[in-house]
């Protein structure tokens, strides 16, 4: 059940990704401070939830931030007792229910065979998983190489460092968001992922890019183009939940210095964290060195 629970986090890391990269003129930084009259001074770290092995590195920078917090708040508490049992309510469709019962009989047989191709297994492994479960899959597969997690990194030196663990939404908040999709248009989308292949690996890399660039500016603006400018889909995907997270800022740095991990889409933008925190009467300032 541990294994099963870690695949499944690790799985939805990746599906999160694609969606979490929100424009304004900010400097070239993941890591800006956060001060104010009624908070402990914070930080505030903008992540991608997988990435290359090769490319993962946490600065000295961010380091020190995290050393001066006495808090650590990601997106999702998966330290949380109550974790496993959210996530095993919520990755998996109805009793009775199949993925394939969504997917005509070509359908099925592209999926069943790139993912025999890719895990060594095919999709009677995944048939009960939500379909955002599956796109995790695809996702992960599309990089091609050992991956890292600055979530699961944090988790980590969280523990070590014995400090205490929030978290900004939960796992089946974040479930939600992929609901309000019909299951077999989220299942063409993946066919489509997997039939071209080239343009599913040139999008991530141009985020990645953007990413190691340290560019949250240029991220928004991907992103935007990326969903061709559907509103509701960066409504629902960023700004609805960026501002649901800004009272949790308020929350947990009235006693605490805490440092805030969250998806580095989520911080430019006019709905994006840092005006939003501004906008709350916030000072949020670049970490440049």
């Amino acid at each position: 059940m541990k294994n099963l629970k870690q695949l499944i986090v690790t799985l939805f890391l990746a599906v999160v990704a694609i969606f979490n990269l929100n424009a304004q003129d900010n400097p070239n930084t993941n890591l800006w401070k956060i001060e104010g009259d009624s908070i402990k001074t914070s930080y505030l770290f903008g992540t991608i939830h997988l990435l290359p092995k090769k490319d993962f590195k946490i600065s000295n920078k961010v380091k020190n931030a995290f050393d001066k917090c006495d808090k650590v708040a990601l997106e999702i508490d998966m330290a949380d007792p109550s974790f496993s049992a959210d996530v095993m309510k919520n990755a998996f469709l109805k009793e009775g229910e199949e993925l394939k019962s969504y997917l005509d009989d070509d359908e099925y047989v592209i999926l069943d065979n790139y993912l025999k191709e890719k895990t060594g297994v095919g999709m009677a492994n995944y048939n009960k998983f939500k379909p955002f479960m599956l796109m995790s899959v695809i996702m992960t597969a599309s990089i091609e190489e050992e991956v890292a997690s600055y979530e699961m990194t944090f988790i980590e030196m969280t523990k070590q460092a014995e400090k205490d663990m929030e978290g900004l939404e939960t796992f089946a908040d974040q479930v939600n968001i992929f609901e309000a999709e019909p299951y077999d248009e989220q299942l063409d989308k993946f066919i489509e992922m997997i039939e071209d292949p080239e343009k599913n690996a040139d999008t991530y890399q141009k985020l990645l890019d953007l990413y190691l660039a340290e560019d949250v500016d240029g991220m928004y603006d991907y992103m935007d183009d990326y969903m061709d400018g559907d509103i509701e889909a960066m409504k629902l995907f960023l700004d609805d939940r960026n501002n649901n997270w800004i009272p949790k800022f308020a929350e947990y740095s009235k006693e605490d210095a805490v440092f805030y991990a969250v998806g580095a889409g989520h911080l430019g933008g006019e709905q994006g964290v840092i005006n939003l925190l501004k906008k709350a009467g916030y000072t949020v300032t670049p970490v440049l060195e």
